[in-house]
C-alpha cells in the first residue's frame, strides 16, 4: 500500500486540485475527510479511502478520476480494503440505499443496478466515511437549508446503530440537536 504523500500526487496528476467542490477543490475536500476520520481514529485503511473516496464519482458528485470498472489501479495504490470501500461509497444509489442502509446493511449499486449485501465489518467504515464526507459538504457550503440539515439528522439517528463512537460524536458537535 501508498503512503498518503502517494496518493496525494496521484490525486493531482488526475486533476482533483482543479475541480471545484464545496470548500474549495476535490483534493482539499478529500484531505479534509480524511483528516477528519483520522482524528477520529479511525484506521488506516479507512483514511486511505476517504483520501480516494470520489474516484469513481459518487451518486453526488458525478465527475469521476478513474472508470469505476478499471480498480487495479486504485487498488494497487491504496490496497485491497481501501478500495473496495471507495467502490462500494462511489456504486451506492443514496436514494435506494441510504435510507435503510444500517437497518439491512444493502446497497443499492448504480454501476449494476443490483443489491450487495454489505459484509458486516465493512458497513461502519462505509457509515463512517458517508458521514464525514457529508458533515465536510454541509461544513463548506455557501448556505446549508434548516430542511437538509434536518435530513441529515434523522439520517445519522437512522445509521447511528452502525456508526462509531466516534463518528456519533462528531455528527452532534457539528449538527448539534
Amino acid at each position: 500500500m501508498s503512503t498518503e504523500i502517494d496518493v496525494c500526487t496521484w490525486l493531482r496528476h488526475w486533476g482533483a486540485e482543479a475541480i471545484p467542490h464545496p470548500g474549495g477543490t476535490l483534493y482539499a475536500h478529500l484531505c479534509r475527510v480524511r483528516q477528519r476520520l483520522a482524528e477520529l481514529g479511525q484506521s488506516p485503511d479507512v483514511q486511505m479511502a476517504a483520501l480516494a473516496h470520489a474516484a469513481y464519482g459518487t451518486d453526488g458528485f458525478d465527475v469521476a478520476l478513474l472508470d469505476h470498472t478499471d480498480r487495479g489501479p486504485l487498488r494497487d495504490l491504496i490496497g485491497v480494503d481501501a478500495e473496495d470501500l471507495v467502490h462500494l461509497y462511489g456504486a451506492c444509489d443514496r436514494k435506494r440505499s441510504w435510507p435503510q442502509l444500517a437497518a439491512t446493511g444493502t446497497v443499492h449499486d448504480r454501476f449494476t443496478g443490483r443489491a450487495v449485501s454489505v459484509r458486516a465489518d465493512r458497513l461502519t467504515p462505509l457509515v463512517d466515511l458517508s458521514i464525514a464526507n457529508e458533515l465536510d459538504v454541509v461544513e463548506h457550503l455557501a448556505s446549508v437549508s434548516d430542511a437538509h440539515v434536518a435530513y441529515l439528522r434523522e439520517l445519522f439517528a437512522a445509521w447511528s446503530p452502525a456508526a462509531s463512537a466516534a463518528v456519533r460524536g462528531e455528527v452532534a458537535r457539528v449538527l448539534g440537536g
